[in-house]
């Protein structure tokens, strides 16, 4: 096993409008995108589609001037304007360790639920203008903070979860990256990031692509 216990966490999709996505998803797929929260300190704001352990996040921008000035708000801003494709993140049990492996440093990050229940995290990894936005970036919750994947179990926001993820990358630098880690996803020659995403559901296959 991973000394750090690596896992698939979540996808992220930068959208101009979160209703409008959200409004997309449960027509076109069925999926129920719920409030998620705002991050004040990188200018954006979010919904949720559980998938169990992982999920879905559509992320938009709602003050672009903080955005502009952080890592991730700028990249949710590229995602939008088709410059940079989905994300995604890998959930790490001992980011400490994840972040001395890779020389990153480790970022905190925290929002306030609709519940009023603050989620706090530390991220390391998200990729800049000039990084690979091919590769995951790491996740580790607070202590005490449920997955936003579990969080809504008593929502009707459907049984879906994630079969597999196919991804453009450099095969070996991915490699390095999670360690060797055994993740749900294929990996495919080209530079593009995640291409699609396969969900199981009681209704059947669902396959997400970039515009949805």
């Amino acid at each position: 096993m991973n000394p750090e216990q690596l896992a698939l966490d979540h996808l992220v999709l930068g959208v101009a409008d979160l209703d409008d996505a959200a409004a997309e998803l449960l027509d076109d797929h069925g999926l129920v995108a719920l409030p998620g929260g705002r991050h004040p300190l990188w200018g954006t704001a979010n919904r949720i589609v559980p998938l169990g352990s992982s999920y879905l996040e559509l992320v938009a921008v709602v003050d672009p001037g903080v955005a502009a000035t952080s890592a991730f708000g700028s990249w949710v801003a590229d995602m939008v304007s088709g410059r940079s494709g989905w994300g995604w993140a890998v959930r790490t049990s001992d980011i400490a360790a994840t972040a001395e492996r890779l020389g990153l440093d480790v970022v905190p990050g925290s929002r306030v639920t609709p519940a009023g229940a603050e989620l706090r995290w530390q991220l390391a990894g998200v990729p800049g203008a000039d990084a690979d936005r091919t590769l995951p970036f790491f996740i580790e919750w607070g202590g005490g903070t449920p997955l936003p994947g579990t969080a809504y179990a008593d929502h009707p926001a459907g049984d879906a979860r994630v079969s597999a993820v196919a991804v453009e990358t450099d095969a070996a630098e991915l490699g390095r990256w999670l360690d060797f880690a055994d993740l749900p996803v294929t990996v495919r020659p080209g530079r593009r990031g995640v291409v699609t995403v396969e969900l199981t559901a009681d209704t059947g296959h669902i396959v997400l692509e970039p515009g949805l």
